[in-house]
């Protein structure tokens, strides 16, 4: 029996999805079972980067897939690259998998459950849904497309049916747990297995001795930090309000690492109000990540709050392990809301709020000791609640039960059925 994990980006690629899912592939690599992952071969941020076609990496067979690559920044080439990967991936399941794989397919890019569904049944392999980001609903509650439209409706349907044609279905919340249970999808179908940071990756850097910090001018700063994707699911209006009533403190500085589709907009606000207090930065390199996230004194995680049953902000994982209070603003009842509050390592203000936010960073700026509380809060609940080695313990114990039954089966199939 192999592993396959099936998502369109992997390592090196450093995007959120891409993280989570080559940290588990490598894991469990490392504790003896055969994983193969399939990939795309380009890089997220790099549309016209080139990876092998294929490679052993870490003992691990990494099979990256023909792909068109026109990028991120407009929708119809995206769509087209989402299109011809299904496309791939679907072929590759069909000559690749034998009898009792297990293909844990993600959801970059959006259904790919339901292109493979198919051929996995086929192959009498299983399927894992890993569901990271809930589509089509993240497309319908940002608006890009309608609930009640034909296109929505056949989606979710198609969605559905492959879901149900899976052997088991891992969200990152018991709210998508939630959400799904109550659509009809079985209890004992739906499992929570939380995101998780590699604490070994991730640490907390003191800020005497982390070098992009002194590189970028901060010695003497309290550093506001956001570290990730500038998608549409987060809200960037309340940070930049709190950016401008902070905007007369010069020892405040606002550090926006990242990229993505919010981008733009952000940096022309921040030009048009002239904000001299934020500075852009780009995603940095994996060896620097610890040092990237330490420089914040106190990084800002955001969510719309009608996602909340949708997507899980990754990045939260990474704050956590850097020893950082986070700064939550969407919804006060979400999940990254209850973590912060459960275990005192930050703050949460609703949308608008800026003025309630910047008041937050004033605070955490002039209580030093209560922000090392909160950083050595948010490590300890990295360690003990999201820590790497309880999520690869956790996959691995799944893994082994459906290995013992892909073995019963091979003997059942060659003896006949047990007495």
């Amino acid at each position: 029996m192999k592993i396959v994990f099936a998502n369109r980006y992997f390592s090196p690629d450093q995007s959120a999805t891409s993280r989570m899912v080559s940290g588990l592939a490598f894991a469990l690599a490392r504790r003896g079972f055969e994983v193969t992952a399939i990939a795309s071969r380009t890089l997220h941020d790099h549309s016209n980067a080139t990876l092998p076609a294929e490679e052993m990496v870490a003992g691990l067979n990494v099979k990256r897939l023909w792909a068109t690559r026109f990028g991120r920044k407009n929708i119809l080439g995206r769509a087209i690259d989402y299109l011809t990967f299904h496309i791939s991936a679907f072929l590759w399941c069909l000559w690749n998998l034998n009898r009792g794989d297990i293909c844990v397919v993600c959801t970059d890019p959006p259904l790919l459950s339901v292109t493979t569904a198919l051929p996995i049944r086929w192959r009498r392999a299983r399927m894992v849904n890993w569901v990271m980001d809930l589509f089509p609903e993240v497309a319908m509650e940002l608006g890009m497309l309608s609930n009640k439209s034909i296109p929505g409706t056949i989606s979710k349907s198609m969605r559905n049916w492959s879901m149900r044609k899976s052997a088991m279905i891992v969200c990152p919340t018991a709210t998508m747990a939630s959400y799904l249970r109550e659509r009809g999808f079985r209890d004992e179908q739906v499992f929570v297995m939380h995101h998780w940071s590699d604490g070994e990756e991730i640490y907390p850097v003191a800020p005497a001795s982390n070098t992009l910090r002194t590189r970028w001018g901060l010695q003497d700063k309290f550093v506001v930090g956001y570290s990730g994707n500038f998608g549409r699911a987060h809200d960037f209006s309340t940070l930049l309000e709190a950016a401008v009533l902070l905007s007369g403190h010069d020892d405040i500085q606002f550090l926006l690492i990242g990229g993505g589709q919010q981008l733009t907009h952000v940096e022309e606000v921040v030009r048009n109000r002239e904000l001299k207090n934020v500075i852009f930065k780009p995603l940095q390199p994996p060896e620097n990540i610890a040092e990237s996230l330490s420089t914040a004194d106190a990084h800002v995680v955001s969510l719309i709050p009608r996602l909340e049953h949708c997507i899980v902000p990754s990045k939260f994982y990474g704050v956590l392990a850097a020893g950082r209070p986070t700064l939550f603003i969407g919804d006060h009842n979400g999940e990254v809301a209850r973590v912060v509050a459960s275990e005192d390592c930050g703050a949460a203000v609703e949308i608008g709020e800026g003025k309630k936010l910047a008041d937050f960073i004033i605070q955490m700026k002039n209580a030093p000791e209560r922000r090392l509380q909160m950083g050595q809060n948010a490590r300890r609940v990295l360690d003990t609640l999201f820590s790497r080695e309880n999520a690869v313990g956790a996959w691995s114990e799944v893994m082994l039960k459906f290995k013992q039954q892909a073995a019963l089966t091979s003997e059942s199939s060659v003896y006949g059925p047990a007495e």
